[in-house]
């Protein structure tokens, strides 16, 4: 009997897929988004497809065959009916399982009592961990990043629900050190002793179980304080999981990461730039008379041209972290300092090459870019007075508007993401403003040379930035408070200090 013979759909649904984590780590294969299976002692590596790679964080010795199609099918919808199967052909073919072991898993499982009323089926990990032994959920698993370090990628976090209702994905990660993860991979297999006398794999644990990544841990809930007016300067209201489809839709896309497609667009957009440049004075001139004689019949037309960029832009970053073989759990709307957004959580990126990540980060702008390109031609090419000349000057304006607002590295928008990408410095604001603190209070501050004099040169622009920011706000907002209406914004103010001072009546539980 050959392998296929043996290994069908029908008579191996119930086996339990073997723990390959022992021997074998997945890692991502740099500049692409194909998965590799490295041996742990050994130079050996297997290539696998992205959706090979996925279904292989499933193998964790808990789940049957049956339950790993279904999660892979879940994630992609249009995957392999015998996807699972496949695999572990592929994996007997390797010689990374034998017969014998899946024969094994097998025989293991109790059999199935028929007069027993039938249980719906469980996907999800054990709910009780063991104390003596904290353990890693099934679906977390270590990427080994570029830069020398590893990063612990939770993609079954928890979730959480959008304004529509819809439970959302949340995503955990951890960046430790090879030795770190030496201690991790270990936790199984230690007894609770070394639990009380390693303050560092203490310290692990604690940061194992706020990222919900041991068994029976959950993320921690945010915390529900009093509501202030500062938050209305801030605040994000998240809507879907675009991820389903993305995954769907992104193999008919891939041309668009190719060298011969970036090619041609680096081409088409210099000479847009070139012929844009030399135009530049009958642009002007042309934004001038609509704005003279159509002013505010253009805002309407302009606003939705400016979202219908903006959906593209947002598209732009989840389209190419996909590429890459993140996962996007999810979009929707912020307001900055008042000024509408959207959103993409790319996250993921982290785990990324800083090349890629560059390039999540950057797509949004370069999409932009190029539909002011495409105004630009569209402007230049169509009859003067009709609609689509006047439609194609305002994408272009809408586009190039939408770029300089978001390339600000002061602002959290594309540009302070792109610094941190480029520089390879997380939470650059956070650690520039550290810096100083650290400075003016004389502690030892732990960034390297580099990085010290980037943090050194953001903070004071930064700072200055948000200053001005808020500054003008406040001035405008509190002299047209007062010119208007006085008095309801005094009662509103005073019934907020009620609010937010009154003292908060305990909860009985």
């Amino acid at each position: 009997m050959t392998l296929q013979e043996y290994l069908t759909q029908e008579n191996c649904q119930d086996w339990l897929c073997p723990d390959l984590r022992e021997y074998w780590n997945l890692a991502r294969v740099r500049n692409s988004n194909k998965i590799i299976l490295k041996a742990i002692n050994g130079q050996e590596k297997i290539l696998f497809s992205p959706i090979e790679g996925y279904t292989l964080r499933y193998f964790t010795g808990q789940y049957t065959v049956k339950q790993i199609q279904k999660l892979a099918q879940q994630e992609f919808p249009d995957a392999d009916p015998n996807l699972v199967v496949n695999l572990l052909q592929k994996l007997i073919s390797h010689q990374i399982l034998a017969i014998d072991e899946l024969e094994d898993n097998h025989e293991t499982q109790e059999p199935e009592d028929n007069h027993k009323t039938q249980e719906p089926e469980d996907t999800s990990p054990p709910a009780t961990p063991n104390p003596q032994s904290p353990c890693l959920k099934s679906g977390v698993h270590w990427l080994e990043h570029p830069e020398g370090y590893w990063i612990l990628r939770n993609p079954v976090a928890g979730t959480h629900r959008g304004i529509l209702r819809q439970e959302l994905p949340i995503l955990t990660f951890l960046q430790v050190s090879s030795e770190d993860k030496a201690l991790i991979d270990q936790l199984p297999n230690l007894s609770s002793e070394p639990f009380n006398n390693n303050p560092k794999l203490r310290h692990l644990l604690q940061l194992l179980a706020a990222t919900a990544m041991l068994v029976g841990t959950q993320p921690p809930q945010p915390r529900r304080g009093k509501f202030t007016p500062m938050q209305l300067l801030f605040f994000k209201v998240a809507l879907f999981n675009p991820d389903p489809w993305l995954s769907k839709h992104i193999d008919k896309l891939r041309w668009l990461w190719s060298r011969p497609f970036a090619l041609l667009l680096c081409l088409f957009l210099s000479f847009s730039l070139v012929t844009g440049f030399h135009h530049k004075s009958e642009i002007l001139y042309q934004g001038q008379q609509l704005w003279q004689h159509q002013s505010a019949s253009l805002i309407i037309p302009f606003a939705l041209l400016a979202a219908f960029v903006v959906t593209l832009h947002e598209l732009g970053h989840a389209f190419t972290l996909k590429h890459y073989g993140g996962i996007v759990p999810e979009m929707g709307f912020l307001f900055m300092c008042l000024i509408p957004a959207a959103y993409t959580n790319t996250t993921d990126s982290y785990c990324l090459s800083r090349g890629q990540r560059i390039l999540v980060v950057g797509a949004g702008v370069l999409v932009q870019i190029t539909l002011a390109a495409v105004g630009w031609w569209l402007w230049n090419l169509s009859t003067t007075g009709s609609w689509l000349h006047t439609s194609s000057y305002l994408l272009m304006v809408a586009s190039l508007f939408t770029v300089a607002v978001n390339l600000n590295p002061l602002a959290k928008f594309d540009g302070y993401y792109l610094a941190v990408a480029v520089t390879g410095i997380n939470n650059l604001r956070t650690r520039a403003f550290g810096f100083y603190a650290h400075l003016l209070t004389a502690k030892p501050i732990k960034e390297n040379k580099r990085d010290s004099c980037i943090l050194a040169a953001y903070a004071p622009f930064s700072l200055a930035y948000i200053w001005f920011v808020f500054g003008f706000l406040f001035l405008r907002i509190t002299d047209w408070t007062i010119l208007n209406i006085p008095i309801t914004a005094l009662f509103l103010l005073l019934v907020w200090a009620i609010y937010f001072y009154f003292p908060r009546k305990p909860s009985v539980s």
